[in-house]
């Protein structure tokens, strides 16, 4: 068994392990390195141990995140961009729900703080650039990034956790990002319209 960094199976593990975490199974190098077919010592090679792992595990996750994001082309209409991002969000926890899940536990710290952060510092920019068009009044960015960030989050975990269907998210998403935007002081029908668009792709 080779000692040196494989990038397959460092992807391999982070993913199994999120899996096993939010099955609730034990997670022991073990059972680990069993269910992915390589030797405990590959988690020392890769992650110096499983406290490294942990932290590896929520930060590919916000990677896996912020390149979803990164694929959106900005727009003229940044209010469209913001839905879009939405959607985006959306998509990437679908695709990868136990990331998705395990990246939002603080328990173990993030090796790239920073980074893990690109993706709300893209929300952040779509919202300030709507600000700067006029379509948002007197409105901190920040906040309202912060506001889209967290409603939709409550929702994504409801459907992930297989709680609520896939379909809650295109009937309640659309209403929830209009209503944070016009809050914003958008104009109600501007909205719906940039809302639409954005988030039906």
């Amino acid at each position: 068994m080779p000692r040196y960094p494989d990038p397959a199976v460092r992807t391999a593990l982070i993913e199994q392990a999120a899996a096993m975490l939010v099955a609730r199974e034990p997670v022991t190098l073990r059972a680990l390195a069993t269910r992915v077919g390589t030797s405990t010592m590959a988690v020392y090679t890769h992650f110096d141990g499983m406290t490294g792992l942990w932290g590896a595990v929520r930060q590919e996750g916000f990677a896996r995140l912020a390149r979803r994001l990164a694929d959106v082309a900005p727009t003229d209409d940044p209010v469209r961009d913001l839905a879009a991002l939405g959607a985006a969000y959306a998509a990437n926890a679908l695709e990868h729900p136990a990331l998705y899940r395990a990246m939002f536990d603080a328990a173990a710290d993030l090796p790239d703080p920073e980074a893990a952060g690109a993706a709300f510092g893209v929300l952040v920019e779509a919202a300030g650039r709507a600000v700067a068009a006029g379509r948002f009044v007197d409105a901190d960015p920040v906040a309202v990034a912060t506001r889209q960030w967290a409603s939709g989050h409550g929702l994504l975990l409801l459907v992930i956790s297989e709680v609520l269907p896939r379909e809650a998210l295109a009937e309640h998403v659309p209403a929830l990002l209009a209503a944070v935007f016009t809050a914003a002081g958008d104009d109600a029908r501007r909205c719906a319209a940039s809302v639409q668009a954005g988030w039906s792709g």
